[in-house]
């Protein structure tokens, strides 16, 4: 499973934006997530990847770009 592009889909999903080639961008700071798309972004990750990431956990920092997102699934997949 090619994680990075799953994670970019569910993101163009929420966002509507390809994001591939801003893997560094704030997406808080432009406005693409804001709290809403967050927990729909969690609950998505959370079923495609069979992995926990509560909302009660969510830490904006380790959240807020697509390569920060990527590794964070990364690191819950195991």
């Amino acid at each position: 499973m090619d994680v990075q592009a799953e994670v970019l889909q569910l993101l163009n999903n929420i966002t509507g934006e390809d994001l591939s080639n801003q893997m560094d961008e704030d997406l808080f700071d432009t406005g693409l997530l804001d709290s809403m798309a967050t927990v729909e972004l969690l609950l998505d990750l959370e079923n495609k990847f069979n992995i926990q990431a509560p909302v009660s956990e969510f830490n904006r920092d380790e959240w807020n770009t697509p390569n920060k997102i990527v590794a964070k699934v990364k690191s819950l997949i195991g």
